[in-house]
């Protein structure tokens, strides 16, 4: 029950945090597009967790705020970031937490998920949904001798 808690108040922590920074730089909505879609795209293909929850609240809230205010793509480059992040959910989605215990069983599901989210941002050009998309399969990679923060 305290591990359900304690994913429940990070999560809050997470979207309050996030939300306020964007609200305070004038980008309220980019970043509340960018916490979703992130966040649905987590939830289907898994991706690499941090050790400690501290950390995860930090860099999460960084992920969600920063790329929207910093960067705008558009045109070839939208197109490639999405084909970049198109074929990593091909190839490595989902990639769960050990902790998850999510049966192999819906694994192929939770794939096709993925791939559906992120080709249908190819129709929607969306340079916010682009990013959050493009940071969140990152993390599906599984590398070899990845730091451990």
């Amino acid at each position: 029950m305290q591990y359900a808690l304690n994913i429940i108040l990070n999560t809050l922590l997470t979207i309050t945090a996030s939300l306020a920074l964007g609200w305070l730089f004038n980008n309220f909505t980019q970043t509340l597009i960018f916490y979703f879609c992130f966040s649905v795209l987590r939830l289907c293909s898994g991706g690499f967790h941090l050790k400690t929850a501290a950390a995860c609240n930090v860099v999460t809230t960084l992920i969600c705020v920063a790329p929207p205010l910093l960067i705008n793509i558009t045109g070839t480059s939208l197109w490639i970031i999405n084909a970049l992040s198109f074929f990593i959910m091909l190839l490595f989605a989902p990639n769960p937490d050990k902790n998850a215990q999510i049966p192999f069983r819906y694994y192929p599901g939770l794939k096709l998920a993925s791939i559906v989210l992120v080709g249908l941002n190819f129709f929607i050009g969306s340079s916010v949904i682009g990013l959050a998309y493009l940071v969140q399969s990152l993390t599906v990679i599984p590398w070899k001798g990845r730091l451990k923060v």
